[in-house]
């Protein structure tokens, strides 16, 4: 099969359930252009916006109120006692919570503070000289979790409106070491946006402000493509950066096997959709193409430098026609030793 793509004449191509092309520098940018296989081929990510550094009160934080009056009649405390404490009260689902003889007072979407102000004045017609103190705990609506590929994977708590996603990875410990080309996954309202880490990390405006609920994982790039024939492995090879030349698949691969290997006859199989398919000669005219390179020339070498592997695609190493040769020998050679001893 290898033999067959590595002799096939591109004229050819027409009457083949392939595509066998060429790779040269003068071809590459060209072949660049090709409709991306193996995944969407974009990242989509929000850009970072600014918030309120103050706080803000959601469904499900927990609301703690102490109430001093010093009013000898007071409603609320007896005698002796000048304040009574209000323990940990949800944030309903509509976004009040309960205040004795205030009624229902809707808090949520607002800074504690104007919280503490609105309660005080809602206790004003029965509690004249009322004093109020408010603190909250935030509730799931008030925190992100970060899900995987951090030091310290869990529920952190927004401490204001302005907090962003490196300020939530960092109070997670850091993308763990261990991940090779980590990608950080961010999860809001039923959709999902995705980014590279060190673009992340290069560029501030893509810093995002995070919203409660939020859901971060940061992974490693699922990505590979396959190494197969005369090289240094067999096998997956995933994507330790963004972008993968085809020189650069072949040393991620262990190189070419100097004994086995056909510097002539480097191929990169890839398989296109029914819809990516070209007849005005602006892409693939075949589902299935075999781009071949020949690396024993600089033409062949810059070419490869520039043309870009693409996730699942199959680089194969053909083995050198002297193997066969050799093989052949080693055969006879096992069968005159074997004649001559019988």
């Amino acid at each position: 099969m290898t033999n067959e793509i590595i002799g096939r004449d591109q004229s050819e191509n027409a009457d083949a359930p392939f595509e066998v092309v060429r790779v040269q520098r003068d071809n590459v940018k060209f072949l660049d252009s090709w409709p991306a296989t193996g995944w969407t081929g974009t990242y989509n990510w929000l850009r970072t916006s600014r918030g309120s550094n103050a706080p803000v009160i959601s469904t499900g934080d927990m609301v703690s109120l102490q109430i001093w009056d010093n009013s000898e009649n007071s409603l609320l405390t007896g005698t002796t006692q000048k304040e009574v404490s209000i323990n940990k009260v949800r944030v309903s689902p509509d976004g009040t919570i309960f205040v004795p003889y205030a009624g229902d007072i809707l808090i949520r979407g607002m800074s504690p503070t104007s919280a503490r102000r609105k309660i005080a004045s809602a206790l004003q017609p029965f509690i004249a000289s009322a004093q109020v103190q408010l603190s909250y705990e935030p509730g799931q609506e008030s925190s992100v979790d970060l899900v995987s590929g951090v030091a310290k994977p869990g529920t952190y708590p927004l401490p204001n409106r302005n907090s962003t996603i490196l300020s939530a990875i960092a109070q997670g410990g850091g993308v763990s070491a261990n991940l090779k080309n980590p990608l950080v996954r961010l999860m809001r309202g039923g959709k999902t946006y995705d980014i590279r880490a060190d673009k992340l990390f290069s560029d501030a405006s893509y810093n995002t402000v995070l919203r409660g609920g939020d859901k971060v994982v940061v992974q490693e790039d699922q990505r590979y493509f396959t190494a197969f024939g005369a090289s240094g492995t067999e096998n997956l090879i995933h994507f330790e950066q963004e972008k993968i030349t085809a020189l650069e698949a072949m040393s991620l691969i262990g190189g070419l096997d100097d004994t086995r290997a056909n510097p002539k006859g480097v191929l990169v199989l890839r398989e296109y959709s029914a819809k990516q398919v070209r007849t005005d000669g602006s892409g693939p005219s075949q589902r299935d193409v075999a781009f071949v390179f020949d690396v024993t020339s600089g033409e062949g070498l810059f070419a490869a430098r520039k043309f870009q592997i693409n996730p699942k695609d199959t680089v194969i190493v053909t083995e050198s026609p002297v193997v066969s040769v050799r093989t052949v020998f080693g055969l006879l050679n096992t069968l005159l030793v074997t004649g001559n001893r019988l």
